[in-house]
């Protein structure tokens, strides 16, 4: 599996009023799409979420997202690593992702570009 990156999430009460913020802050356009009634903007290494207060409080308990090379290698590794695999692969609007429970309770998302 091959780690490209990770992106830091933080949920905020107005995502218009957040964007600028960060775009100035890493030099950058804000790439928006939605995603079960959450807004979601991704800044660099930022994705800037909104939305009701019962998606949020899922997506708070994920640590980070992990960008890989191929979601399925990913799948492989974190299965043979012991990991528990919560959802996916399942397409999104940037291509496919997973949410993987590691061995020491922490959640992370795995996320590709490649479509479904």
């Amino acid at each position: 599996m091959e780690i490209l990156g990770a992106s830091l999430r933080i949920c905020v009460d107005d995502l218009d009023t957040a964007i600028p913020f960060y775009e100035r802050l890493c030099g950058g356009r804000a790439q928006r799409f939605e995603r079960g009634g959450v807004q979601v903007a991704a800044v660099g290494s930022f994705l800037l979420m909104s939305g009701p207060e019962e998606e949020l409080e899922v997506l708070r308990k994920v640590t980070a997202t992990i960008a890989v090379k191929d979601v399925d290698a990913a799948h492989r590794l974190l299965d043979e690593l012991g990991a528990h695999v919560l959802a996916g692969p399942v397409p999104t609007p940037a291509g496919r992702n997973l949410l993987a429970m590691h061995p020491d309770g922490s959640l992370f998302e795995y996320v590709d570009q490649h479509p479904a």
